[in-house]
């Protein structure tokens, strides 16, 4: 296969790349609206109560731990045909639980989507920035969030009617979008000629630089996932809700983070990271103090899309700015341990909030406890936002 060069990207590229990003958020969100169904199919099951969850969980626990694994080989090996087999297997791997009858098979099972996934979702995102450089790269990193992001309110609704036609298992056949996307990989992308120049070269992460930023992406993952986790719970402090209104309230919480996302499009050429870190923590403040100061429905909803402009914010940001700090020959090991940070706060999220709420004595005092966080990190990036450069002059 001919190398191509950065300047041989085009839109098409990139609409690929975010396509193939989508695939690791299909794996959780679809099933949510069937989980009651699994619950109740595997009640008979010992340990069932834990282990229904796990299999909606353990893909983004595989996220974080292989995500540094598969950027390190796709320095190594390159990018675009790691990333076809990957769509490929996560498309054979995803269904099998459709055929499946036993709760630890399907387990499993999720465990190997899990590593398709990791591997997706780390290459599509090294190519971004493989393929693009400034002003572009950052546009295509914030349309991947933002889109994402979106497709969240879809894939519940067809995950629903998957359920509802087919049941149960239904949400397991849209898995096979992948295959069409691995075809598009092969067909349209092509491998960076930088990655065959420097497959050999051993060169050390910038971890100086990298760490702070993987750190504060993990407490932004945690902060993001929050709110989608104990959706539910959140507005039932404040007044009893249908599953439809928590649908509908999820909806344009995921809507605020695809605003969020164009917010960073038009302030990046003028805004360095320092200070979009601010900004976005300031939202997340005043998101999580609402939400945990309010007693009406309205107010509620109300700090849930401020911090939902937050997370839709600070997401671009962090990858952003953790690419400009990756030389090409790193980038793979350098996203796929952003992945890896980003999803272990998806991970992590219910076992934290479920720790402060414990310590606080409750969600609502939770909910400031994460206010007051975020108002640290604000202060803490606020006081490094002197020199700093815009992130679009940063490559």
């Amino acid at each position: 296969m001919t190398s191509n060069s950065v300047s041989d990207a085009r839109s098409i590229h990139g609409i690929i790349l975010v396509l193939a990003a989508i695939m690791p958020a299909m794996a959780i969100i679809s099933l949510v609206p069937v989980m009651p169904l699994l619950g109740q199919e595997f009640a008979s099951t010992p340990g069932s109560e834990a282990l229904v969850p796990i299999a909606l969980t353990i893909p983004a626990l595989c996220v974080a731990i292989f995500s540094p694994f598969a950027g390190w080989l796709s320095d190594r090996i390159g990018r675009k045909m790691l990333l076809f087999f990957s769509l490929l297997a996560y498309a054979c791997i995803g269904t099998v639980p459709f055929f499946l009858t036993d709760l630890k098979q399907i387990i499993g099972a999720r465990f190997g989507l899990g590593i398709c996934e990791a591997v997706i979702i780390t290459v599509a995102t090294a190519l971004i920035g493989d393929y693009f450089k400034g002003p572009a790269r950052e546009k295509w990193i914030a349309i991947q969030i933002g889109v994402v992001s979106v497709s969240a309110i879809v894939l519940i609704a067809i995950g629903g009617a998957l359920g509802e036609i087919v049941g149960s298992r239904g949400p397991f056949l849209l898995y096979l979008l992948a295959v069409p996307i691995a075809f598009l990989t092969l067909w349209k992308l092509f491998e960076p000629s930088i990655i065959e120049k420097t497959s050999q070269v051993s060169e050390a992460l910038p971890w100086k630089l990298l760490l702070p930023l993987l750190l504060v992406t993990l407490v932004v993952g945690v902060f993001f996932y929050t709110t989608i986790v104990r959706l539910g719970d959140i507005l039932l402090l404040v007044q009893d809700v249908t599953p439809g209104v928590i649908g509908g309230i999820g909806a344009a919480f995921n809507m605020g983070v695809l605003v969020g996302s164009m917010i960073f499009i038009k302030l990046k050429g003028r805004s360095s990271g320092p200070r979009l870190l601010t900004v976005g923590m300031i939202f997340f403040v005043l998101g999580y103090a609402g939400m945990g100061l309010s007693s009406v429905l309205s107010g509620t909803v109300f700090g849930m899309i401020i911090a939902s402009l937050g997370a839709g914010l600070l997401l671009p940001t962090m990858l952003a700015w953790t690419m400009s700090i990756l030389t090409p020959s790193v980038r793979g090991r350098g996203t796929g341990l952003w992945s890896g940070m980003f999803f272990l706060g998806q991970f992590l999220a219910p076992l934290v909030v479920l720790a402060v709420e414990q310590v606080s004595g409750g969600l609502g005092q939770a909910l400031l406890a994460y206010a007051v966080a975020a108002a640290v990190l604000a202060i803490a990036a606020l006081l490094r936002t002197r020199g700093a450069a815009p992130l679009e002059q940063l490559h």
